[in-house]
């Protein structure tokens, strides 16, 4: 595949580059047709002979695009008259409300409707305005979290939270334990750290085997064969798009062959992992604290460093570092699919393993954590080259929020109804058939709502982009891919997709998300609220995360977030909120 360059065509620095294996489209307005056709003509001329000269010359400006050549008089001349439509369109009064836009406004596009802008596709075309809009949010203005006291805080609470939550799951029976009395404060603490030191405290075995996993997850993305994917532009790298090696999928799978085979002959037993749980967390502990010194340190030596605020713990935990690589692996793409998800995976398998040697048969409630967390590596893997498109890649920075939460909070406060269903009797979470029936359901359907939904917006954006290409990946969900979807055209130049499962909510993968992660809570039962931790912390994680991205998003569109946000006024459940 050529690399292609995203590009302002008002801007002669920045030319574009199409590769000639790409068909190239141009809907036209009624009326003045005649115009565009002969511009769009002359578009695919000058084009093909650029990209002939991309395809001798070669290059990849390790593993991100490059162009050469400039935009001709056509390109921005149809860009000013594209630039000039949006203007009109944001000050006239459309009749929007929700699921039913006004196919009068030139802003929309798709759906069957001729398209009113001369759209040019392949290619997300950033303008002028919005590349001033993305210097602006690509710079530090305000504290988040809290500012640096927030964050120090949360660098120390979660860690210890993590000590507790998993103490009181581990010796008291899932309880919340507190001290007695004033009096018995200090004994209370002492107790809590003797429990750390004995069953918690960073063993070799532990070492070994959570380094292992990571060493070895590391090699498989190096050397696994894998699709090779183009990512969003990147402001910060003069919207260069970078590439991706996606082979998590041949990854997991290798993953769960040497597992078996390490379980089988006894090497590694599986239901190591239960049984020594509190080691394994420490050690993933440090090492989330370690690497995110390692990339900050890199990130700032070596001058990569971005949105810096100026501040050393509130830029550690932020991250300094965007696309940290070593060699042709992504470190943040690797940290956001092969650490937490395939390790949470290996968790809920060792619990299913202790119970089978326990009582000679699997639980359907470990069975139903083995299924889920499975779904869910399953299609982070299959669904790889989606993960390029999305918010994480292209602007969030790989600091201790991202790392740590990789490598310890997610695997091991997630996988809390594994521990307890494996440490506690089959008869305390025990359901009626239709209580599993109910289970089971809810699980699957809020899957393919989360897995199709994440699929159309990220299929979306590289339909616009040219690099779409169907990966027959198993399972392949209903509804995955739009045909000719309808969507907002900004003034920055990104599109808003308000069709598919976007039409009902902004958020509605965020919706399905917690959906899944609550139906892993209740497969534990109610004997505790411990497992009932992750469906409770997504839930703050996500409204947050929702309001960072839509005041980042408010922004970035002015104007046209309004609109959108007229069209599609809920977040996350349709005609609730």
């Amino acid at each position: 595949m050529c690399p292609k360059h995203c590009y302002s065509p008002l801007d002669f620095h920045h030319p574009p580059t199409i590769p000639s294996s790409h068909a190239h489209s141009f809907s036209m307005a009624q009326g003045d047709t005649s115009g565009l056709r002969a511009r769009a003509d002359e578009l695919r001329k000058a084009n093909a002979q650029r990209a002939a000269q991309q395809e001798l010359q070669n290059g990849t400006n390790g593993g991100s695009s490059s162009s050469t050549g400039a935009p001709s008089a056509a390109q921005v001349a149809a860009a000013k008259e594209a630039h000039d439509k949006i203007v009109k369109a944001q000050n006239t009064h459309f009749e929007h409300g929700y699921r039913k836009v006004d196919t009068r406004d030139d802003q929309i596009i798709g759906g069957g409707k001729e398209r009113a802008l001369t759209h040019y596709n392949p290619g997300i075309v950033i303008t002028e305005k919005g590349r001033e809009t993305d210097k602006r949010v690509d710079t530090h203005e305000s504290w988040e979290f809290g500012g640096p006291i927030g964050t120090a805080f949360m660098m120390v609470f979660f860690p210890n939270m993590m000590y507790y939550l998993w103490i009181c799951l581990w010796f008291y029976d899932g309880r919340l334990v507190i001290p007695n009395g004033v009096d018995d404060i200090v004994p209370f603490l002492q107790r809590m750290g003797q429990h750390v030191y004995e069953d918690a405290f960073p063993t070799p075995r532990a070492i070994i085997g959570y380094g292992g996993l990571m060493v070895f997850e590391f090699a498989l993305a190096w050397v696994m064969p894998g699709w090779m994917q183009e990512g969003l532009p990147v402001p910060s790298l003069n919207y260069k798009t970078l590439m991706y090696k996606c082979n998590a999928l041949s990854s997991f799978y290798a993953t769960l062959i040497v597992s078996a085979v390490l379980h089988v002959t006894g090497i590694y037993r599986l239901t190591e992992i239960i049984e020594h749980f509190g080691e394994y967390m420490t050690v993933a502990m440090i090492s989330g604290f370690l690497l995110a010194i390692a990339i900050y340190l890199h990130a700032v030596l070596t001058g990569t460093a971005q949105r810096m605020s100026g501040n050393l713990l509130y830029d550690y935990f932020m991250g300094a570092a965007l696309n940290p690589r070593i060699g042709p692996v992504d470190l943040k793409m690797w940290a956001e699919v092969r650490i937490p998800w395939v390790l949470l995976f290996l968790i809920s398998v060792s619990g299913a393993c202790k119970q089978y040697e326990t009582y000679g048969y699997v639980t359907p409630n470990m069975a139903f954590m083995v299924l889920a967390t499975g779904l869910y590596i399953n299609a982070c893997a299959k669904g790889e080259e989606c993960i390029p498109q999305t918010w994480d890649m292209f602007h969030e920075k790989f600091g201790w929020l991202l790392i740590f939460w990789n490598f310890a909070g997610v695997p091991f406060t997630y996988s809390y109804s594994c521990v307890y269903i494996a440490t506690h009797p089959p008869h305390v979470y025990k359901f009626s058939t239709l209580g599993y029936v109910a289970l089971y359901t809810t699980l699957l359907t809020a899957y393919w709502i989360f897995d199709s939904s994440m699929a159309q917006k990220s299929r979306f954006r590289m339909q616009l982009q040219g690099t779409f290409v169907v990966r027959w990946t198993f399972p392949q969900m209903p509804w995955s891919t739009l045909k000719d979807p309808r969507y907002l055209q900004t003034e920055h130049g990104n599109a808003l997709l308000v069709d598919g499962w976007w039409q009902f909510a902004r958020k509605i993968n965020y919706s399905a998300d917690w959906i899944q992660a609550t139906t892993w809570c209740v497969a534990a039962g109610f004997g505790s609220i411990i497992p009932y931790y992750y469906s409770i912390f997504f839930f703050a994680v996500l409204t947050h995360r929702c309001g960072r991205d839509f005041e980042r998003c408010e922004r970035k569109y002015g104007k046209d977030w309004e609109k959108y946000c007229k069209i599609i006024p809920y977040r996350f459940i349709p005609y609730v909120y």
